[in-house]
């Protein structure tokens, strides 16, 4: 067969289970070996990229997966002389593969009231360790547990792709000469991690809502899995309470309008084109449930008013009819609480929608030099369509070439060639 439907299925399943893979493994060997079971979860995909276009694509592509990276990670204990101390509990895991004797050989863990059954939740609580810095510690769990790439993760912290590889190296670093230990922390330590554990699923899901390096413009396997493990942890005792469930409600507002947001081409459409009738509903009731949980106390986070932004534009009727001046409050009670030029580039949308284009403009200036923003794409497009209602067309055009310059998404980039032409700017970025 083809060796493009072979790459696409492997890629689609690493991008889909690679975070799920590193955790169930991680659980058998213990979290010391984590070296181990990322080498071995890479190798098992490299396989499948290396074999599947001979022998074509199994089955279960997900069982071959893991089975090729359980038998690796066997041949590895063997040689380091672990064998006997972690070969019992692989051979009987759930995993397929010729060694294991069924599904029903092994009991599933037993977990008390207070812990974390979730495997992939339990690796991320144990990833963001309070003795790791704010950055290694989300870094690290991003790519170990999310499966996110170097560059991914640098256009998450709006850093550079070295900045990142330096994070990961001294938190790897700590892990290996004994200063940090990962270990699944107490009911009492889980608190202490939150804020971290928040953040990582929070940078999940917008890639996941807006894939900065995916052939697609969303990636909805993370969209869901963020869903499902912030959920996790607001019905969780331990930790549930006001800030999860704002932070489930944002990603259930966004989640709902995905249907809407791209046309039947799978181009990307404005909010103001999108058709509101096919948004999910489920979804939004879903979110205005943990919109109400939220408001219990008196607890006000960012994830609150960026759920309360969400949500303006999730129920309101038709785009003319958003609650534009509402937002505009929150960005600006967002912009005291939590200061960021992302922050400030949205709020800069929002006095555009109430006092004018013009108005608009201005409020992006102090972010217009910020070297965080430099290669940001959407600031540019977003100062297109301003300067383009403004009535300065030049202008416009030579920001949305710089937009298309420095889309790293292929469908990102198609969208900033379709503005453009109505700015009068060639697809090839030439006037």
């Amino acid at each position: 067969m083809s060796s493009a439907p072979a790459r696409t299925a492997a890629d689609l399943l690493f991008r889909r289970r690679a975070g799920q893979l590193t955790a169930t493994l991680t659980r058998i060997l213990g979290i010391e070996h984590l070296d181990l079971v990322e080498d071995v979860v890479q190798d098992a995909f490299v396989t499948a990229l290396r074999r599947w276009p001979t022998t074509g694509i199994p089955d279960d592509p997900g069982a071959w997966i893991l089975m090729v990276a359980r038998n690796r990670a066997l041949d590895v204990l063997r040689r380091r002389g672990r064998w006997r101390e972690k070969a019992v509990e692989l051979e009987r895991s759930i995993l397929p593969g010729p060694l294991a004797p069924g599904p029903s050989a092994a009991a599933p863990p037993v977990y008390f009231s207070d812990e974390i059954a979730d495997d992939e939740l339990r690796l991320i609580l144990a990833m963001c360790h309070p003795s790791l810095s704010r950055d290694a510690r989300v870094a690290l769990t991003l790519k170990s547990a999310g499966g996110f790439t170097t560059d991914e993760i640098a256009r998450a912290f709006l850093t550079s792709k070295s900045t990142v590889a330096q994070r990961l190296v001294r938190a790897k670093r700590a892990l290996s000469d004994g200063r940090v230990t990962l270990e699944i922390p107490t009911a009492d330590a889980l608190r202490a991690r939150l804020d971290s554990v928040l953040e990582v699923l929070y940078l999940m899901f917008n890639e996941g809502y807006g894939a900065t390096s995916s052939d697609h413009l969303v990636r909805a396997e993370l969209c869901g899995e963020a869903i499902r493990l912030v959920e996790l942890l607001a019905s969780h005792p331990a930790v549930r309470g006001p800030r999860i469930e704002a932070l489930a409600a944002l990603f259930l507002f966004q989640a709902a309008r995905l249907p809407g947001r791209t046309d039947r081409g799978g181009d990307l459409l404005p909010l103001d084109r999108q058709d509101r009738n096919v948004w999910d509903r489920h979804l939004l009731r879903r979110a205005l449930e943990h919109h109400r949980r939220s408001a219990r106390g008196a607890e006000l986070s960012p994830y609150h008013l960026q759920a309360e932004i969400a949500s303006c534009h999730a129920l309101a009727p038709s785009f003319e009819e958003t609650d534009w001046p509402r937002i505009l409050d929150c960005y600006d009670a967002l912009l005291e609480m939590d200061p960021s030029p992302i922050v400030t580039l949205n709020r800069a949308v929002a006095v555009a929608q109430t006092e004018g284009p013009e108005a608009g403009l201005e409020a992006l200036t102090p972010v217009l030099d910020d070297a965080a923003l430099a290669s940001y794409d959407p600031l540019f497009a977003v100062r297109a369509e301003l300067l383009a209602r403004a009535g300065k067309p030049d202008a416009a055009r030579d920001a949305i070439r710089k937009a298309i310059e420095l889309a790293t998404s292929p469908p990102r980039r198609e969208f900033y060639e379709s503005r453009g032409r109505e700015f009068g700017v060639a697809s090839s970025g030439s006037p």
